[in-house]
């Protein structure tokens, strides 16, 4: 008889046979529907971080999951190779949903940012008339984009750069929300492009001084530089609007699409971007086997669906609105300061009789509530969309009495 999975039993399993490059919260989940989760023994939980905002349409969406379990029934993998009855009707879609050319498919946002870096080098040479092996991109400090080898060579945090060089040159870092540091590594004719996040999730959820990438997009056109956005965190409504640009009215260069582009259900992310970029890369030039597979074109064009069907861009503007004023009501010298936009916030925490973020984490999982720090003093709050007001304030009570009960 096979041994009942605990959720002691679970953990000792990830942590005798899985690599440890995470640290999660001592939970172990087994079920979601919605903005809710249950660990194994049954316990729920309001999900606020909603796989570091990969689950926008909420846990097990019927939509998608049904466009997810037809397909798979159907076909699931052709690779490149040849043709699929799926693949150029998501490629339609997602193209003029977001207002461009073409749609490069892939399957991680990381993969998806390295693609970006080669589309930007590529038309660096081909356009822009770069000398080969000469170009540079210009990227913010405290960015998060992935882990890969050239990732982590334009990241500024040790944890994930220390002990992994040699790193891949050509990347220029100026602090983020700073337009003077751009314009000065503007003047280097060899930039082709500026990577930035619309908001800076994994640093703390940082927004920017209003105007700021409107600037920054006007900036990089009058030099000829490719303003490419990394929206695979903040973009599909999490912020309010479709794209966190949509709020300045900037339409990148390049747009990096992932997590919530599949509403949490299956690796998918892409990137787009115009004839004159897009096609500068050339068939055997750059590739995935599962990139638009069938079963990833029709579960996108689902997840989508379902954030235009059901307003989630409305919601998220207005309960995050609601979430803010609560949190700067909350009545602890424990919150340093409250920010975000959309239902993608944050909290400041200042230690307290040795009390930590991770500490008020621990408590609020205690309490039904599961969210987890960055950086050791920053608690992220990003519920599903679909989270309603009614369950938002009980959460929002939970998070008060949280953080309440180290007072």
């Amino acid at each position: 008889m096979a041994e009942i999975l605990t959720s002691k039993t679970a953990m000792e399993l990830e942590d005798k046979y899985g690599a440890h490059n995470y640290h999660p919260l001592p939970v172990v989940l087994s079920k979601g529907k919605g903005a809710k989760v249950w660990d194994i023994e049954g316990k729920e939980y309001f999900d606020f971080l909603s796989a570091y905002s990969a689950v926008n349409q909420g846990h097990c969406h019927p939509k998608i999951i049904g466009a997810m379990v037809d397909q798979a029934n159907t076909l699931t993998l052709t690779s490149r190779a040849f043709y699929s009855d799926a693949l150029g009707i998501y490629e339609k879609y997602i193209t003029e949903l977001f207002g461009y050319d073409k749609v490069l498919p892939m399957n991680t946002g990381a993969e998806a940012d390295e693609t970006a870096l080669k589309l930007c080098r590529r038309w660096a040479y081909d356009v822009k008339g770069i000398e080969t092996d000469m170009a540079k991109i210009i990227v913010c400090a405290n960015n998060f984009h992935g882990r890969t080898i050239s990732i982590i060579s334009m990241s500024t945090d040790p944890e994930s750069k220390a002990g992994f060089g040699p790193y891949t040159p050509g990347f220029i870092v100026i602090p983020y929300n700073d337009l003077n540091a751009l314009k000065n590594a503007l003047e280097d004719t060899n930039v082709a492009g500026f990577l930035v996040e619309p908001i800076q999730g994994e640093a703390g959820v940082v927004v920017p001084d209003e105007g700021y990438l409107k600037t920054a997009y006007n900036m990089c056109h009058e030099n000829n530089v490719l303003f490419i956005a990394d929206e695979v965190q903040t973009g599909i409504a999490r912020t309010g609007k479709m794209l966190a640009c949509d709020h300045e009215g900037v339409h990148p260069d390049i747009l990096i699409l992932g997590k919530a582009l599949s509403g949490g259900t299956y690796p998918v992310s892409a990137v787009l971007a115009d004839d004159e970029i897009m096609l500068t890369i050339k068939p055997g030039q750059h590739g995935s086997t599962f990139g638009g597979n069938p079963v990833a074109a029709r579960i996108a064009t689902a997840a989508l669906q379902v954030v235009i069907d059901e307003n989630l861009e409305e919601k998220a503007e207005a309960l995050g609105n609601i979430f803010r004023a609560e949190m700067k009501n909350l009545d602890s010298d424990m919150v340093e300061l409250v920010r975000g936009k959309g239902l993608l916030n944050a909290i400041v925490i200042k230690p307290k009789n040795g009390k930590t973020a991770m500490d008020v984490c621990i408590k609020m999982a205690e309490n039904g509530l599961l969210a987890k720090p960055t950086h050791d003093h920053i608690i992220r709050f990003a519920p599903p969309l679909v989270i309603s007001e009614e369950e938002l304030m009980t959460a929002i009570g939970i998070i008060r009495d949280s953080i309440l009960s180290f007072e």
